[in-house]
């Protein structure tokens, strides 16, 4: 399985357009090689050097598993879960200090989640376990200007 962006390379830079220092909207992502089988897609966006511990910047689940592109600026058909800004959605990279990483998982599951809108990246994760046929992480940094 793949997850790519045209706006970074892996472990690249993040463009600010796609930050609170910019647009704040999300970025395109493409999506391919998605294994035989896989009955749902989850993305999680988070990041693992901010100050509280990781924050969680977009959870959606139940992504359709023919799904091939995230185009900037909107969110893919799915169920999202509330980020650590207390809401459901994209909320961009804002790290207060220094260069963050922030990791794209992506998930190919064996089934769809029985998860409510809203639901937290614990419930989340609990939900995948024993469901998951791959994964893969595709890192972007940024630091604010």
């Amino acid at each position: 399985m793949k997850l790519t962006s045209s706006v970074f390379s892996d472990g690249g830079m993040m463009p600010s357009k796609y930050t609170c220092d910019g647009e704040n909207i999300s970025l395109p992502l493409e999506i391919s090689d998605v294994p035989a089988g896989t009955q749902s897609l989850v993305l999680v966006m988070d990041d693992p050097d901010a100050p509280i511990g990781t924050f969680d910047h977009w959870l959606i689940w139940n992504i359709p598993a023919d799904t091939k592109t995230i185009a900037e600026g909107c969110e893919p058909s799915g169920v999202g879960g509330i980020t650590g800004f207390g809401k459901i959605g994209y909320g961009g990279p804002c790290p207060p200090s220094g260069v963050h990483s922030y990791k794209f998982k992506l998930y190919a599951l064996t089934k769809k989640l029985d998860l409510k809108e809203g639901s937290g990246k614990k419930s989340l994760e609990s939900a995948m376990k024993n469901n998951i046929i791959e994964e893969i992480v595709l890192t972007g940094k940024y630091k604010r200007r």
